[in-house]
């Protein structure tokens, strides 16, 4: 993600550069007004690349504790069935299995249940954040569509490309929305 930051980053300082000379020659203060726009841009996108970036790793720590909970889950079912395994083989053998084997039996059943409950609500709360993460990063894409679209209108003299790049950040101040709200 860096590397397309910095790409924004150049194309809005050179956009200013450009900016700049045309207002000391006098020349279309039109230009002001895109030079003006594209820093704010340039802000919401830095600041939907941070949320972007959180849910990304809020994804990824929700998905390591839902492995965690299936292995320990897993592990529980291992040693369920130890205990089930011995019984039946002290059965077999013509012994009383152990008192307490059962009682473990059922308790890991039990803790089994409430493992898996927590393991399928970490799983929900990564694909959330997932599905946040992918809202932002379309922001963060139009954003940069924005501010590339607003650079051009600069050099090739065209206002109206401006309003075009205008309109994608509008789309991307929705998805930003839409990310906080989501």
């Amino acid at each position: 993600m860096d590397e397309i930051e910095n790409y924004s980053e150049k194309i809005h300082e050179q956009s200013n550069e450009h900016a700049h000379h045309m207002l000391e020659e006098g020349k279309e203060r039109w230009v002001l007004f895109v030079a003006l726009s594209t820093a704010l841009i340039a802000v919401l996108a830095a600041i939907t690349g941070l949320l972007a970036g959180e849910h990304a790793d809020e994804a990824m720590l929700s998905q390591i504790r839902a492995s965690d909970q299936w292995a320990f889950y897993q592990a529980k079912g291992i040693k369920t069935e130890t205990l089930n395994q011995s019984s039946k083989l002290l059965i077999a053998l013509g012994k009383v299995p152990a008192a307490d084997d059962q009682a473990k039996i059922a308790e890991n059943k039990k803790e089994q249940t409430e493992i898996k409950e927590k393991a399928e609500e970490f799983q929900k709360e990564s694909a959330m954040h997932s599905a946040k993460h992918s809202v932002f990063a379309r922001g963060i894409t139009l954003f940069q569509i924005s501010i590339a679209i607003g650079a051009i209108s600069i050099i090739v003299k065209r206002r109206n490309l401006w309003l075009v790049s205008m309109g994608f950040a509008c789309i991307g101040i929705y998805f930003l929305v839409q990310g906080l709200w989501f």
